[in-house]
């Protein structure tokens, strides 16, 4: 496995893009790792202090994962060295795909990423500029669609992906109308540690769960496993969080899902960061759940949680552990031999697989559809795992071997 590491990471990149606003500070890049199956695709994240190193790693990233998501095609992310704060954000949006609207049109999908929203800036921005949808490049450059087969996997698209959710057993109560797209990858990451209580072994229900950020992705998972009796005793997020030893009760993290400002987390009892980051790594609990930004969580981190009755992490964010290595480092090697680590892009594929079920001749644009085709893809995923390697530990290794097999 290491060896087909090493050898899939230090492989150049095929295409760097590199863009320079002549109108503010941003900058920005799109790195697409190869173009397998004559298209690439990843979404595009902002943030202030995100390098083309950050974007490069994330575009291999997506490559293993449509290993497990599909299509068979190359992995890409675009990424802009921006405050998502600043007012001028929209503009700066505008400037940036404006530049890669070439790529967009032609062999590269993206989507929503990290401080960028796929319904309500990557869509609209795009359309603007006469693309169908963000992910035309790869229905052209993959699939080599006809016109009318065209119409169709993009139309397909365009409903799936903004769909509003109708079925309550995907979205929680509440004013508020969630789409697929704010839903499906928490969905994902709470349902894979669903299936790997089922394949090897173990009950979900009673389990205790930390969820780190509270964005979309830990929100969602939140609420998912809760539904199936998992106690969620502490959350935290950029600017504090909560501990709850006895569990938060299902509407009460509903409530707490709904109550969000933006991704941030809002509650009445809120522990100041500093206090909260002290006391939650020593919480009992058998589930975390990191879905932050990357690179978030330490070897202390680690260790104290697997000694207080750590049982499986299911990363909602890509590459969580802070290892400077592209995918797997110290860190989660040290973790993956201790306990269940079932990786990002088996834990996490839910949008990828979302547009590549979307693309296909057969897809049906329900939302129980959608969700269970999220759901059967990471059991099949976990279960080709599980052939490979019916041991709790190692699970993240033998995951990389499948999929680097058929990358190198």
């Amino acid at each position: 496995m290491h060896d087909l590491l090493k050898k899939f990471e230090n492989k150049k990149a095929e295409i760097v893009f590199e863009w320079s606003d002549n109108e503010s500070e941003a900058e920005g890049w799109v790195v697409i790792n190869s173009l397998r199956g004559g298209a690439a695709g990843g979404g595009t994240r902002m943030r202030k202090g995100l390098d083309k190193r950050e974007v490069e790693s994330l575009a291999k990233t997506m490559e293993v994962k449509f290993t497990v998501s599909g299509p068979a095609i190359g992995g890409a992310k675009s990424g802009i060295n921006f405050d998502p704060n600043d007012p001028r954000k929209n503009e700066v949006l505008q400037r940036w795909y404006k530049a890669v609207m070439p790529l967009l049109k032609n062999y590269y999908g993206t989507g929503g990423d990290m401080n960028v929203d796929e319904i309500h800036e990557v869509i609209p921005i795009t359309e603007t500029y006469g693309l169908w949808h963000p992910q035309e490049g790869i229905v052209n450059g993959h699939f080599h669609a006809t016109e009318p087969e065209k119409i169709k996997k993009i139309g397909q698209l365009r409903q799936g992906v903004s769909k509003v959710l109708e079925d309550p057993h995907y979205t929680p109560n509440g004013p508020k109308k969630y789409t697929v797209a704010d839903m499906i990858t928490g969905y994902g990451v709470a349902e894979a540690v669903r299936h790997y209580y089922k394949i090897w072994g173990g009950q979900i229900k009673g389990k205790r769960a930390v969820i780190q950020g509270w964005g979309n992705v830990g929100a969602a998972a939140a609420c998912f496993l809760a539904v199936e009796g998992v106690k969620v005793v502490g959350i935290i997020d950029r600017d504090g969080g909560i501990i709850r030893e006895e569990g938060l009760s299902l509407d009460e993290v509903r409530d707490l899902f709904i109550a969000r400002d933006g991704n941030k987390l809002v509650a009445k009892d809120m522990i100041p960061f500093e206090k909260i980051n002290e006391k939650i790594w020593d919480i009992n609990s058998e589930i975390f759940i990191p879905a932050a930004a990357s690179r978030l969580v330490t070897q202390n981190q680690v260790e104290r949680m697997v000694n207080a009755g750590l049982e499986v992490i299911s990363c909602g964010a890509n590459v969580p552990f802070a290892d400077p290595e592209i995918f797997f480092g110290p860190i989660g090697v040290w973790a993956d031999k201790r306990i269940s680590v079932l990786p990002d892009f088996i834990a996490n594929c839910g949008m990828a697989r979302v547009f590549a079920y979307l693309m296909s001749k057969k897809a049906e644009v329900t939302d129980r559809a959608i969700f269970n085709d999220v759901s059967k893809t990471i059991e099949k995923a976990l279960n080709k795992t599980f052939q490979e390697n019916p041991e709790k530990t190692n699970i993240a290794q033998s995951s990389f071997k499948i999929a680097l097999a058929q990358l190198v």
